[in-house]
């Protein structure tokens, strides 16, 4: 199994309402700190974001409140890929967010969100949202917050809408009010592995499901902490791949439905993490690794 330079569309694609997205995107959280918690390098992650987009990844996952003491993600895609590209489907989520400072604050009120949208559309510089998640908290009715998004996409400020961190029954409750076009939940090999029954839930209702923190293994991305189950590793030397593309590979074998947005600032891991979107793991090493997944 070789990956060399596969571009994004290898992986497949699945739509976002009327957008079409390749199953292989980017999310964008760690375009603003290095590892050690320091500001990243401003021009390295204009050049991966940059190098994204040219290896055909046409999905951003970004938000607001993904910045740090000297980046925001959110300026830094608007100053590497404006004017944007046509295809390019940036999505974004709110109910979370920070003060100037970067300390969190408690959650939006709904009367709230609308500040919030328009803080992404100014950073953002774009007219309207292509894709907006409402990220909640426990598992509270959301109905009043997804209420004051969907008259938002009404007005023209959103195209589709979607949401983030739910319990499987919050759902019903967010279709019930408006079209929700994708579940943003963590998840991964190994992690949570109930999720499983949503991610088939949602393939049946042609729901895209987009995982994050795909590479967390123990509750941990795995490239921070290092810890990696033997049978990943294994699978990995068998076909000269890394552990994360194994986990991206599996991941997007979940189903048609489940898009990976990893996050990078590394232009080498950039390159690894769309050629894993290339990778069709064999039946034997889908179960070595479901094993990996039902123990986690």
């Amino acid at each position: 199994m070789t990956t060399g330079t596969i571009d994004a569309a290898a992986a497949g694609s699945w739509r976002l309402g009327d957008r079409t997205v390749h199953r292989l995107g980017f999310g964008a959280m760690r375009l603003t700190t290095n590892a050690d918690g320091g500001p990243s390098d401003r021009d390295r992650a204009i050049a991966v974001l940059r190098r994204a987009v040219e290896l055909g990844v046409n999905h951003i996952d970004t938000a607001a409140f993904y910045f740090s003491a000297l980046r925001s993600a959110n300026e830094l895609i608007n100053t590497a890929l404006s004017p944007y590209p046509d295809d390019l489907v940036i999505v974004t989520k709110v109910g979370p967010g920070k003060d100037p400072s970067g300390e969190w604050l408690p959650m939006a009120r709904p009367d709230q969100l609308r500040g919030q949208v328009e803080e992404n559309l100014r950073q953002l510089g774009r007219d309207h949202l292509d894709v907006v998640n409402l990220r909640v908290y426990g598992p509270e009715p959301l109905a009043e917050h997804f209420g004051a998004l969907a008259e938002l996409r009404d007005a023209g400020l959103i195209r589709h809408l979607g949401v983030s961190a739910i319990r499987p029954h919050q759902l019903a409750e967010a279709q019930a009010i408006a079209p929700v076009v994708c579940v943003q939940n963590s998840y991964g090999l190994g992690y949570r592995a109930g999720q499983d029954e949503l991610v088939r839930d949602c393939a049946a209702q042609g729901i895209a499901f987009v995982p994050f923190f795909s590479l967390a293994t123990s509750g941990r991305e795995a490239g921070a902490s290092g810890v990696e189950p033997e049978e990943v590793r294994a699978v990995a030397r068998e076909h000269g791949l890394t552990p994360a593309q194994v986990r991206l590979a599996w991941l997007l074998q979940r189903g048609p439905n489940v898009l990976a947005i990893p996050g990078t600032g590394n232009p080498e891991h950039l390159a690894q993490n769309v050629a894993a979107g290339g990778l069709r793991l064999s039946p034997t090493d889908l179960a070595r690794l479901d094993a990996v997944h039902r123990a986690g």
